[in-house]
């Protein structure tokens, strides 16, 4: 029997979602919790649709499940998964799926938001989940700049090199739009697909335009450079969440 979970997690304390060689990965931990309830079922069968690096938080990674066939109705899955789970893990929902779905190859989309707490003092209880700017940021100018990565694009310039060629660094934004309220700014990027650190470049260098350090305009440069020592900083991993996958 096949399942479709969305989980839910805070990364502050994880090595990312992946399961890893050193560290603590999420999909580690929510294994455990199912080889629990069903000690038959064979290690290794949940997949997810992406993989977030350490510190980056989730509110709707989607991951399929393989399990022996049972009689447990799918909400009652979620509640005996969540029992066995640390309190920073919860699977939000579990729904039966069809034979061949695949939460990472199916997926047509996903939106991350990233959080930045723009005031001189940072706010305590989101010390976890979002980037302290205490530079005032010119919004206006961070939504100009903005303007310019939605569409089909090399992002090469705004993604951290791997240790591999990447086939290609060509991806469709469709959404990046910057939201405040107070000093809460909520920068939402939404496209096809991402390359590693891809969000949090795009953030870095709309914050630096924001500080009147990278001029909006010249983003258009940043991207036909292709060379990521041409786009601003990369933004600290605690301010991003993924925040839900599309199909």
């Amino acid at each position: 029997m096949k399942y479709k979970l969305t989980i839910a997690y805070d990364g502050a304390q994880y090595a990312g979602w992946q399961t890893q060689k050193t560290g603590i990965g999420v999909q580690q931990r929510v294994e455990e919790a199912v080889q629990n309830i069903f000690p038959s079922a064979k290690p290794g069968r949940l997949r997810g649709s992406s993989r977030t690096d350490a510190g980056v938080h989730a509110l709707g990674m989607v991951a399929h499940l393989e399990i022996p066939a049972c009689r447990m109705p799918a909400s009652k899955l979620a509640l005996a998964i969540n029992a066995h789970l640390p309190a920073n893990i919860r699977v939000m929902a579990a729904a039966r799926c069809r034979g061949d779905f695949d939460a990472r190859f199916d997926a047509r989309g996903k939106q991350y938001r990233y959080f930045v707490w723009n005031h001189a003092a940072m706010n305590p209880l989101l010390h976890h989940q979002a980037w302290h700017v205490a530079r005032p940021l010119d919004l206006a100018a961070m939504r100009a700049a903005a303007r310019f990565f939605p569409g089909r694009r090399d992002f090469k310039s705004l993604a951290a090199t791997r240790s591999y060629q990447m086939e290609s660094t060509v991806r469709t934004l469709r959404r990046c739009d910057i939201k405040r309220a107070g000093p809460l700014l909520t920068f939402i990027i939404e496209g096809d697909g991402f390359l590693y650190k891809m969000c949090r470049g795009i953030v870095g260098t709309l914050v630096q335009a924001g500080q009147g350090m990278i001029a909006p305009q010249a983003i258009r440069d940043i991207l036909r450079r292709k060379d990521r020592r041409a786009a601003g900083m990369t933004a600290p991993a605690h301010g991003l969440v993924l925040w839900k996958v599309f199909y």
